[in-house]
């Protein structure tokens, strides 16, 4: 089990280090890396590092979740229970709320092949999580597959919700980094919100437009927390079923069925690849991995998602280095209790002058 965890955050400096084009580093290392590198532009969807609105570094709000080793979570923590770390230096905390920062969701449904014919579970588990927001909370949807649309722009209406669900129609393909990349720049949180991003998906991007690591990139700028509620669960189960099914086979009918157990394989290993970058996405932004066994248990996975948000600790401080550089400052959370798991994203951008 340790030796796993280290791996998974050694790949999360990996990926960190190409984001801001420094070597891997530790997490307690004070010196700030050099100036990010703007990824390549590929198509008119994907966007230049430079159009993500940075934070001013006056004062940063940091989403923490705590649980306890059971998993629970953590409801009533105060300021002094709390350490920031940033690029290494602890930070004094000048404020800290439960419960009275709102939040700016934004619900995005992966509309390809994949999930189509479970549309209606979708719909159930995302009025179900509306229900839950708070009356200062926001809402926008946004649907992805050969292309990515806004459906409802911010609202705090469940009827307006309700309309644009019924205006989600099935696609072929999967364009999850673009989907991301649009979310993070022009669905932008209002200054004093919390931003979050929700995402029924498989992960597996069909698209020829932007890469896994602009993705994340936008998310990091935009301080957007990125919650997966993934049918990769549900997909290799199926997958699997088959490919038994046709292993357990004579030998004529093997080599008859051949193509199909190569393709099954080829699709258990890709959803493998896309668990990877998923549990990648999530971490780092300060959001949670979903897996639900069934599309049956979306409505139930949608409100443990609410259940979080409501009860997720803002934590404010102003920076130590008030330079307005435009590079990537690495954040930790610790609590005073050392069994206690602390989610918060892995770091901010500061803002350009």
């Amino acid at each position: 089990m340790w030796p796993r965890k280290t791996s998974f955050w050694l790949r999360i400096l990996v990926l960190l280090s190409v984001l801001t084009g420094a070597a891997p580093a530790a997490p307690a290392q004070s010196q700030n890396p050099p100036p990010p590198k703007p990824a390549p532009q590929k198509d008119e969807q994907e966007i230049d590092p430079d159009d993500v609105i940075s934070v001013s570094t006056t004062e940063v709000l940091l989403p923490v979740t705590v649980r306890d080793r059971s998993g629970r979570l953590v409801p009533d923590l105060t300021r002094k229970d709390f350490r920031v770390f940033e690029n290494g230096i602890e930070q004094s905390l000048s404020d800290l709320s439960l419960r009275q920062v709102p939040v700016d969701v934004v619900l995005m449904i992966d509309a390809s092949s994949s999930v189509a014919k479970n549309l209606d579970d979708f719909r159930v588990a995302a009025e179900g999580f509306a229900a839950h927001l708070d009356a200062a909370d926001r809402i926008s949807l946004i649907q992805f597959d050969d292309r990515v649309a806004l459906l409802q722009d911010w609202t705090r209406s469940q009827m307006q919700l309700h309309r644009a669900l019924k205006r989600i129609a099935p696609g072929m393909f999967t364009r999850f980094h673009d989907a991301v990349l649009l979310a993070a720049r022009d669905q932008l949180a209002r200054p004093t919100a919390r931003h979050a991003v929700i995402v029924l998906t498989d992960g597996i991007d069909s698209g020829r437009g932007s890469t896994f690591e602009a993705a994340l990139r936008a998310a990091l700028q935009s301080q957007t927390a990125i919650y997966v509620v993934s049918n990769t669960q549900i997909e290799r189960s199926a997958k699997q079923d088959e490919l038994s099914l046709l292993l357990a086979a004579s030998d004529s009918d093997r080599r008859f069925n051949q193509l199909r157990i190569d393709d099954l394989r080829l699709g258990l290993a890709a959803l493998d690849a896309s668990e990877q970058n998923l549990e990648q996405l999530t971490a780092a932004t300060g959001g949670r991995l979903y897996k639900p066994l069934s599309f049956r248990d979306l409505e139930k996975t949608y409100a443990e998602v609410a259940d979080e948000l409501r009860h997720q600790y803002a934590l404010y401080y102003a920076p130590l280095n008030a330079k307005k550089d435009g590079q990537f400052r690495r954040v930790r959370v610790e609590t005073s209790n050392p069994t206690h798991q602390v989610t918060a994203r892995i770091g901010y951008f500061s803002g350009r002058l």
